[in-house]
Order: C-alpha cells, then structure tokens, then sequence
C-alpha cells in the first residue's frame, strides 16, 4: 500500500486494534514502536494549569502504555486545549452567556465560542488516547482480545 495521503477514516494504532479484539490480518506487525523505557516528559511551554492535566492524567495513560515518548507533544495539545477550556468556561460563568458590546448592546459572550473550540479539540484529540466514553467503550483493556477464525471453533 501507498505511504502517501489516506482518505476517509483514520487508521486506528496497532494496540487499539488489538484491543478491540481485530483479526490477525489487518494488523500491522511491523509497525514502528516507541522506546517503551523512553518516560514521557511534559514539554516546558505548558504552563501551570496545563501542567496540573499532565501531572493528573499522564502516570495511568504511562502505565497502560497509551501515552509514549513519541505523543508527548498531542498529548500536550489535549492538556493545554483541556487548560484554556476551563479558563474560558469561567469567564461565561463569571460574566454570563450574554455580555455588554462595543456599543452597549448586549452581545453573545464571545467565551462561550472558546469553549464550544477548546471542548471540539479535546474531543478531537483526546479520543485518540480513549479520554472520551465513546472511545474508551472500544477498548477491552485488561482482556485477551477475542479469538477469530479457526482459533475460535477449537476453543
């Protein structure tokens, strides 16, 4: 196959494939797999808000090996977009949905648009580590992934 542009859906990872239990031939096993030694370490442009995300999230998403060295920099996207996020749903929740505009009129709080952007990116790019229910209900974490083929008639 063509390394080139794909389109359509987005190619699941080779452990999320193997966790939801797919058959042996549409798994790529020979795929790159990062230093599993190598610790993931946040980057220095978080600041303290997306830091405390990391610092939350990171060690479980680490020891179930969702999280590597090689998604650090996405991962940081999902705690900064996660810190901005609750920064500007506090700004509607302090000043409102509707607040005073240029001309005094009152005028849809433009926060409540960060927020609708920042929850969109998290959605986005949290579910490719399973931070969202729809996508974690995919994954059978802690099981063997079901047997197929002749494998399931001799069981």
């Amino acid at each position: 196959m063509a390394t080139g542009a794909r389109r359509g859906r987005p190619t699941k990872p080779t452990h999320m494939k193997l966790l939801q239990g797919a058959r042996a031939d549409r798994v790529n096993t020979n795929e790159p797999v990062p230093d599993q030694d190598a610790r993931p370490e946040p980057p220095a442009w978080l600041d303290a808000p997306a830091l405390d995300i990391w610092r939350r999230l990171a060690p479980d998403m680490i020891a179930k090996k969702v999280l590597t060295a090689w998604d650090v920099d996405t991962f940081a996207i999902v705690c900064d977009a996660l810190a901005r996020h609750a920064e500007a749903a506090m700004k509607v929740a302090a000043n409102g949905i509707m607040v005073k505009g240029d001309k005094g009129r009152l005028v849809k709080n433009p926060a409540a648009q960060l927020v609708r952007d920042y929850a969109a990116l998290v959605a986005t790019f949290g579910g490719r580590f399973g931070l969202t229910p729809a996508d974690r209900s995919h994954l059978l974490a802690g099981e063997k992934p079901p047997v197929g083929g002749a494998e399931r008639l001799l069981s």
